[in-house]
């Protein structure tokens, strides 16, 4: 039976660890996102958390049910940082442009963790806040419920599955990363269009735009299509929303 996680008001009053350092979840989360930096995540354990903070091992369990359980914690910390800031402008699509844009900028910085926790799910204060935000934008637009959701499910899975494509490629070995972006060059621009047309036509893009990522892009396409539906279903009458430069 796991163990019962103490509340933070008790934890507060405990004995520091032996360097002088007053434990909390915060600082917990933030030694295991830099484990995760160093060592990626099979260097994410109990015992490196013990010594990265200089206490027992078993300290850590005050605080978390185990690791898991501060793995749901290390993918809420990320959503906190992309919310850390943003308040709504009242125009639904720049709002939700910039939410996308902050939470997968907040999991890339971190593309260790990202992997570790982009197809989790919490339940803890940060994701509900954005899950929360994110609705709410929607409704005050006018989208009906069942529209809400349908956007909703595919703008967070979108985002998420795009932080954890992209943090998956941050977290290869530089000269893994370095060999695959030089491919778009040294491979597909030198195909030959009596083969290949299509790729030899396309490949000066192809070796710009595929080095990048296509988050942005895929983001303005789930936008654009929201807006066509609420347009659609405003009737003929209603007018464009606004755009992301007004």
């Amino acid at each position: 039976m796991p163990k019962a996680v103490v509340p933070e008001e008790k934890r507060r009053r405990r004995r520091p660890t032996r360097s002088g350092t007053v434990l909390s979840e915060g600082l917990i989360v933030e030694a295991a996102l830099r484990l995760l930096r160093e060592h990626g995540s099979t260097g994410l354990t109990a015992r490196r958390l013990g010594l990265a903070l200089d206490c027992d091992p078993s300290t850590l369990y005050r605080y978390f049910r185990g690791m898991d359980d501060l793995t749901l914690a290390i993918g809420d910390a990320l959503i906190g940082e992309a919310l850390r800031g943003w308040t709504p402008t009242g125009r639904w699509r720049a709002d939700l442009h910039a939410v996308g844009l902050r939470i997968h900028a907040a999991y890339v910085a971190h593309p260790q963790a990202a992997q570790l926790t982009a197809s989790r799910v919490s339940g803890r204060a940060n994701e509900l806040a954005a899950d929360e935000a994110v609705l709410d934008v929607l409704r005050t637009a006018g989208f009906p419920l069942p529209e809400t959701v349908r956007v909703y499910h595919a703008f967070i899975d979108q985002t998420l599955a795009f932080a954890a494509l992209d943090a998956a490629s941050l977290a290869l070995p530089r000269a893994s990363r370095r060999a695959d972006d030089a491919m778009w060059r040294s491979t597909y621009s030198r195909l030959p269009a009596t083969t290949h047309p299509r790729i030899a036509e396309a490949a000066p893009l192809l070796s710009a735009r595929m080095v990048t990522s296509a988050y942005p892009t895929a983001l303005e396409m789930l936008l654009d299509s929201a807006e066509a539906r609420l347009r659609e279903l405003r009737g003929p009458e209603a007018r464009p929303g606004p755009s992301l430069s007004s």
